[in-house]
């Protein structure tokens, strides 16, 4: 992998930790924004993995 698909599956990994964190924990409501945001963050792995 390359430090920038690395980098990327690095902030993934902690954005899922840190959202799974908050709303089992810190009790946040999963809101439909944080949803799309997730979308497009699946979306920025596939681009940055695709040859």
């Amino acid at each position: 992998m390359s430090g920038f698909q690395l980098k990327i599956v690095q902030e993934i990994i902690t954005l899922v930790v840190f959202t799974l964190f908050a709303v089992w924990y810190l009790k946040e409501p999963l809101r439909v924004n944080y949803l799309y945001s997730f979308v497009f963050l699946v979306l920025a792995v596939y681009f940055a993995f695709r040859k």
